[in-house]
């Protein structure tokens, strides 16, 4: 889809991205503010969650909560708010012809909210539905319990419903009036923003009734610790294993080096022709798998994960272990690559469909980093990936040998430890070839 990009820093210290994108029948909204669990005291984790919930409740023009809802989405259109351990972000979609009710019906939420007691306590019920409903979620158990093992900031699911009672409303507001500052306020709008509606947006965002605050709030200054034993959680109701390993680098990736991480991720994992996916499959020893990475401030993440039968899962480790050994030594085909690329062409021009699509493709970096992606780029940077470069990434993110494994099963813990031992030697770093 195409579209033209213009960051704007106004005087109130914001900061964003309005995205035209010419004759477009939507409009799309972010608004991100580094408001996240990292920045409140470890028992009152649950505080950044339920301010989210509050906060697209009732405000000084609508005294309830179900009658702001109802005035945003008359016309269809569709809101939401998310939390994160660092950030919480509040997004709407709308029609067009209805974007400036709809902006100022959320700017509205965010600068004006009242917080109430009675929608404290209900929110508060819904918020443990919605941990209860997660903690049925394996995958996101698993993942959550080891980030707090190697160190990051995270708590299971579980441990937040104990927490919960520890949040006042009071504490609510006190986190509010901390976070939701224009200085620590990053937006993306997207849209058919003519110069006549790009100067409108910009105005109304400067005028935005918030507090200047100090800065944009930094991200915590995190480093993963290795893991000499795996995580096991037993659940006795769970018969197959689900895992990840997870491999660290004590630094952030450049950008050709993500892009090569991209590459091998497709290879790997993403298709049922990859070289682990596919394997296993033909095999008949998974029904799925994911590969992917992450990065924090300071540390960079190659993970892989899937759920796997006990009596499968030493095979599909020997997978794993092989067709990662022959990254490592340079051991890749070229019309391999070739096809990785041509997959990844077409899944990033299925990415970018729709206008909420081409604003999600910049989100990401710039709320995290500030860094606007060049999505004209894109397709050259696909291109111009080398095997060199697959092989230097993949072995960079193995070569500081700080490393972890965890399942959830009913396999008990030497089954676990057996598999742990298993994978322990990816990390003695292999020769590549010349």
């Amino acid at each position: 889809m195409k579209h033209i990009v213009t960051e704007l820093t106004l005087k109130n210290g914001a900061k964003g991205l309005l995205i035209h994108v010419p004759d477009a029948s939507v409009m799309s909204f972010e608004l991100n503010f580094r408001a996240g669990e990292y920045l409140v005291k470890p028992e009152k984790w649950e505080t950044p969650h339920l301010m989210e919930h509050l906060l697209l409740g009732a405000n000084e023009r609508y005294p309830k909560s179900r009658i702001f809802q109802a005035e945003l989405e008359k016309n269809g259109a569709y809101n939401n708010a998310s939390t994160s351990v660092y950030e919480i972000s509040y997004e709407a979609e709308c029609a067009d012809f209805e974007w400036e009710r709809i902006l100022e019906l959320m700017l509205l939420a965010i600068t004006k909210p009242l917080f109430l007691a009675d929608e404290f306590e209900a929110e508060a019920g819904n918020v443990r539905e919605e941990l209860i409903t997660r903690a049925n979620n394996h995958f996101r158990h698993l993942s959550l319990a080891l980030r707090e093992r190697y160190g990051f900031m995270a708590k299971t699911d579980e441990e937040r419903l104990k927490l919960m009672d520890n949040v006042t409303v009071t504490d609510v507001r006190e986190h509010y009036e901390r976070t939701h500052t224009t200085r620590n306020l990053r937006f993306i709008v997207a849209g058919n923003l003519t110069p006549k509606r790009h100067e409108a947006v910009q105005a109304t965002l400067e005028h935005i009734e918030l507090p200047l605050g100090d800065v944009r709030i930094e991200l915590p200054d995190e480093r993963p610790k290795p893991q000499n034993t795996p995580v096991y959680i037993h659940n006795k109701s769970v018969k197959n294993l689900y895992f990840y390993i997870d491999s660290f680098m004590q630094r952030r990736l450049a950008e050709p080096e993500s892009d090569a991480l991209n590459l091998v991720n497709t290879m790997l994992t993403e298709t049922l022709y990859s070289k682990i996916l596919g394997t296993a499959r033909e095999r008949g020893l998974v029904y799925g798998m994911s590969s992917g990475f992450g990065q924090t401030k300071l540390s960079s993440n190659w993970w892989f994960g899937a759920q796997v039968s006990q009596r499968n899962a030493p095979a599909l480790f020997d997978i794993i272990i092989d067709e990662l050994n022959n990254v490592f030594r340079g051991e890749i085909a070229t019309e391999d690559i070739d096809a990785a690329k041509a997959y990844a062409l077409g899944r990033f021009q299925r990415s970018a469909q729709t206008v909420a699509g081409v604003a999600g493709g910049y989100s990401g970096r710039y709320f995290f980093d500030g860094v606007v992606e060049d999505y004209y780029q894109v397709p050259r940077r696909i291109k111009a990936i080398t095997k060199a470069q697959i092989v230097d990434t993949s072995r960079a993110l193995f070569a500081d040998k700080i490393w972890g494994f965890g399942v959830l099963s009913n396999c008990e813990k030497p089954f676990a430890s057996e598999l742990h031992k298993q994978i322990a030697p990816l990390w003695v770093k292999p020769e590549a070839k010349s």
